[in-house]
């Protein structure tokens, strides 16, 4: 048996980012990750656009506006100090219609109340950014929306707090809780602190210690096609105006921190939490339970599922889902769209109450545990001070034992 006075489960970017917040904090502890696979980041942190967000989304009370504005300056600065490559290429939102101009404004008053920079641009001043942008009358620019590579990223990371002390142990896959001790496919592992980040699977994991009873995930999948023609038809980040009532941006266009162009991505509802393509991965009892919750949602049509689901799936024809992306721009070979990129899975989170799809972090625990059931986008560029806040979530729930302790001793 192997004693860690902290065990994290997950080696995505979060994991990573709680690691180093750790031996940061605490550099005499001893920390370990826990992780299924062969390596970190093989599952949405190293699947995602790599966008580094600005922050203007979220609605001010919200985690996420937090955490978005102060991520996307602390991991830029990281990427920069550690020689990864930044592409700050900025990001436009563009509008299509009329119908759109007032979602456009809302997103700027968010903006305003995060304290995040973002700027009306006319028609004039949108082909200053990028001459094939399209948009009606006005749209919004962003200047601190950047792109990186996710996958060099949680790399950096890994080799960073290995350097740190924090051990690795990779294929070994959370089996059970019990008594303070985590029992896997190989080791068991006895803990002072247990932090659940496996993101895919983290509601499963919750529920073995008496938290998460209220949600559940629902996979939803990604896609993105690349375009093969060339790297300057697109300049920068082109965004359409989302629909704030869920969590999904649409289709837009990405540029990649190599200048590649792709769009994407999609928000397909997934049939099983790892269901990248065919039937790998394929787990019968987590395909009746994500059925059984799917399918009372499109009866129901919470949150208009039924559009959605269908809108999702014609996006497997390449000419409807070109077709999006095209509407964006003045002009675009849409024959130049090769195939699609590797897929990511959305870990959204669902309350099975509500049937509400929750839009902002979650997290649950007690003294002894903390359980991350929701970090999805832009999971990635709040990693670091969402990190921060964990730290200081679970220095509080142990704090708040000690103080109940001293007060029964009393």
């Amino acid at each position: 048996m192997k004693y860690y006075d902290y065990v994290i489960v997950g080696g995505g970017i979060i994991g990573l980012a709680i690691a180093r917040e750790l031996k940061t904090r605490f550099p005499e502890q001893t920390v370990c990750i826990l992780e299924k696979e062969r390596d970190v980041a093989l599952h949405s942190s190293g699947r995602n656009s790599g966008v580094l967000h600005a922050g203007f989304y979220y609605t001010s009370d919200s985690l996420k506006a937090k955490f978005t504005r102060e991520g996307n300056k602390v991991l830029t600065d990281y990427c920069l100090s550690h020689n990864l490559p930044v592409n700050r290429c900025g990001k436009l939102v563009v509008a299509v219609d009329e119908s759109e101009l007032e979602g456009l404004e809302e997103l700027k008053r968010r903006a305003d109340a995060n304290d995040v920079e973002l700027h009306w641009m006319d028609e004039e001043e949108l082909a200053q950014i990028d001459p094939n942008a399209k948009t009606y009358k006005k749209a919004l620019y962003s200047p601190n929306t950047s792109s990186v590579d996710p996958v060099q990223v949680c790399q950096t990371l890994k080799a960073e707090v290995k350097g740190m002390g924090v051990h690795f142990y990779f294929n070994t896959e959370f089996k059970k809780n019990q008594d303070s001790m985590i029992l896997t496919n190989n080791d068991t592992f006895q803990y002072g602190y247990f932090i659940n980040a496996a993101g895919l699977y983290a509601d499963k994991i919750a529920k073995d210690f008496n938290f998460g009873k209220q949600y559940t995930i629902i996979p939803f999948k990604g896609i993105y096609l690349k375009y093969d023609k060339n790297t300057e038809d697109i300049m920068t980040n082109i965004y359409p105006v989302p629909n704030l009532e869920n969590p999904f941006l649409g289709v837009h266009f990405t540029k990649t921190v190599d200048g590649t162009i792709k769009i994407g991505p999609t928000a397909i509802p997934a049939l099983w939490r790892e269901n990248y393509g065919g039937f790998a991965n394929f787990k019968l009892k987590e395909f009746a339970t994500i059925l059984y919750y799917e399918a009372k949602l499109f009866i129901l049509n919470a949150f208009n599922f039924r559009r959605l689901a269908f809108e999702e799936m014609k996006k497997y024809q390449k000419s409807y889902f070109s077709r999006l992306a095209v509407n964006l721009v003045k002009t675009l070979d849409r024959e130049s769209f090769g195939e699609y990129l590797r897929p990511g899975i959305r870990a959204q989170l669902l309350d099975k109450e509500t049937l509400e799809l929750v839009q902002d972090f979650v997290v649950e625990g007690d003294h002894k545990s903390l359980h991350i059931l929701n970090a999805v986008s832009p999971g990635f560029t709040c990693s670091f001070p969402f990190a921060s806040y964990i730290i200081d979530q679970l220095l509080e729930k142990q704090k708040g034992l000690t103080d109940e302790t001293n007060y029964n001793e009393a």
